[in-house]
């Protein structure tokens, strides 16, 4: 049994090795494929949650039906949920507060991806309460934080490299945005443009694999049709495009809105305990649904009516606006849910309110107002997130139909000038991100050096050896033809020894006469040109061993397993080969 466990320790170790190289893509995308399912299974058990708990108690067993709550009682519901969620993650979810597709790119960036158990969770019930109590927050921000969370957790079960976890992260994220919406396409854009914010073909592959299984999954439980009723949609005539351009303007002006008072509630928020600023956005977001309760909830019933013509142009023009307050004012403030959904009713509200002018203005010449609905989603979603490609690709999956492109290109590129250029906005993540003080800059370097696993860099052929060993002793060393030979001095401190040094300094003492099995040398005294060298994971990165070699002066690391006792070096690394890999 020990022998067994044994060869089955070396295996899985040999197995983690592996996937730092180029060798290691197929079994990355079997992983990618094992997270997909798992993201998959965990958006499906969310959504369903959500979705049968709404029917239980709204109006016709509609998930979506919040228009046919009394005044009264939609005022109550936003409060008293918006109360519960500011007492349950601030005296008992503490330190597990931080949430959503922020949190993700935050621990991406500061922590190689390792996203902990006990935030997914709290993210799991904080998200289904707010949705449910009929907040203006989509549940595609806590998905994105579900399927990364999936990726990343199995990563760090199996003891992968950073490397590959950051992998299994976007996997996580590309299946939760393609079983949230059943585009999977535009999940992996999604995961490659707005949270990894890097393409490589080889982390394509497997973000593919799970944003098809997550599609494969959801389809199982909730059938192959999309979230939203697009009609059949296509531009009329090039003479079109001006109102096109003006839809993409006045976008972008939205969008800007949108950024500019979301930061600023969320600078209001740190002045207050998260109770009472969860409390106040509950009451807030109630008072807004008075008067236009299709704010409330994920709102994807308001985008299939405005897609079909069903909403007229005051009311289109009340949602797009109370739908900004109430987003902003809801996010801002601390309740854990997405934006991502309230920005694609936003998008569809404003561009219905454009298709209906327009048709005012040219009777019976311009497409439906769907179209521009369909349109403004794509252009707020481009332009908020910055993710351009992601909505245009998320546009053609939604409608099936390439007649959109040219229209949606148009609109997208217009919105995200508008927004980035004349308003000078950042990506809405990215300014939430600076937000919490830290500074989110993403250098090709650190891109280059993340990507790269210490175990695909580092020289092993090491040897371990005590610091005085006999003539015989060193021989043996040598025999295993290694290039370092390592002398461990304290904890966490060793000295590198070339082993062609060691060769010479043998060579030079055969000439007299001695006792190979009895004479002792030091091999921290011979004539040899050493180094001094601290210690890193083998899970690491080499952007982590860039800053470790820069924090403690060291011209070289020793590369150890996490599961030993520490006293087994797996490599070594030097600073030069770091060096030679960035600037090659």
């Amino acid at each position: 049994m020990g022998r067994l466990k044994s060869h089955l320790n070396r295996r899985f170790s040999q197995f983690r090795l592996s996937m730092a190289t180029v060798e290691g893509v197929p079994q990355l995308v079997l992983l990618g494929a094992v997270s997909g399912i798992l993201a998959g299974l965990v958006i499906v058990a969310f959504r369903i949650l959500i979705e049968h708990t709404q029917m239980s108690f709204l109006p016709g067993a509609d998930a979506e039906n919040y228009e046919d709550l009394s005044p009264l009682m939609r005022l109550l519901l936003a409060t008293v949920g918006g109360l519960v969620v500011g007492l349950l993650f601030q005296y008992i979810a503490k330190g597990a507060a931080q949430v959503g597709v922020v949190h993700t790119m935050e621990r991406l960036a500061y922590h190689q991806g390792r996203l902990p158990l006990r935030n997914a969770v709290w993210q799991f019930i904080g998200g289904a309460i707010t949705i449910i109590s009929g907040h203006s927050v989509g549940r595609e921000g806590p998905g994105v934080h579900l399927g990364a969370a999936s990726g990343s957790l199995l990563g760090q079960w199996l003891q992968l490299p950073n490397s590959s976890t950051r992998t299994l992260v976007a996997c996580g994220v590309a299946a939760a945005i393609a079983a949230s919406f059943n585009t999977p396409l535009a999940g992996v854009i999604f995961a490659m443009e707005v949270v990894l914010m890097e393409y490589t073909i080889a982390g394509f592959i497997p973000v593919i694999m799970a944003a098809v299984l997550a599609t494969i999954v959801c389809r199982w439980f909730f059938g192959s049709e999309t979230i939203f009723l697009v009609p059949d949609i296509g531009i009329g005539t090039i003479a079109e495009l001006p109102f096109v351009f003006v839809l993409g303007l006045v976008i972008g002006v939205l969008a800007a809105t949108f950024i500019e008072l979301l930061q600023r509630f969320s600078r209001i928020s740190a002045r207050c305990p998260l109770w009472q600023r969860t409390t106040v956005a509950g009451f807030i977001i109630g008072i807004c649904a008075l008067a236009t309760p299709q704010i409330m909830g994920i709102g994807y019933d308001t985008v299939n009516a405005a897609m079909l013509g069903e909403i007229a142009l005051g009311m289109l023009i009340a949602i797009t606006l109370v739908k900004i307050l109430a987003t902003t004012v809801g996010l801002g403030l601390g309740l854990p849910g997405g934006l991502i959904g309230p920005t694609l009713v936003i998008g569809a509200t404003a561009g219905g309110v454009i298709g209906i002018i327009a048709d005012a203005i040219f009777p019976g010449a311009i497409s439906s107002p769907s179209f521009y609905a369909i349109i403004g989603m794509g252009a707020m979603m481009g332009a908020t997130l910055h993710a351009p490609l992601a909505a245009l690709v998320a546009m053609l999956e939604l409608t099936a139909n390439p007649n959109i492109i040219l229209p949606g290109m148009l609109a997208i590129v217009t919105a995200d000038l508008i927004n980035c250029h004349l308003f000078g906005k950042p990506s809405v993540f990215i300014m939430l991100i600076k937000e919490r003080g830290l500074d989110f800059h993403e250098s090709a370097l650190a891109q280059s050096l993340r990507r790269v696993a210490v175990a695909n860099v580092m020289e092993r052929g090491v040897v371990n050896a005590e610091q005085k060993i006999t003539l015989a002793a060193a021989q043996r060393l040598l025999d295993q033809n290694p290039g370092w030979i390592i002398i461990r001095r304290n904890e966490n401190h060793f000295s590198l020894l070339p082993a062609v040094d060691l060769a010479q300094y043998l060579r030079s003492v055969a000439i007299v006469p001695a006792d190979p099995d009895n004479d002792t040398i030091d091999l921290l005294a011979i004539p040899a040109k050493r180094l001094d060298a601290a210690t890193i994971h083998l899970q690491a990165s080499l952007q982590e061993a860039h800053e470790v070699i820069n924090s403690t002066g060291c011209d070289a690391l020793c590369v150890v397993c996490r599961r030993s006792d520490g006293k087994r070096v797996d490599g070594v690394l030097t600073r030069e080969e770091i060096e030679m890999h960035y600037q090659s």
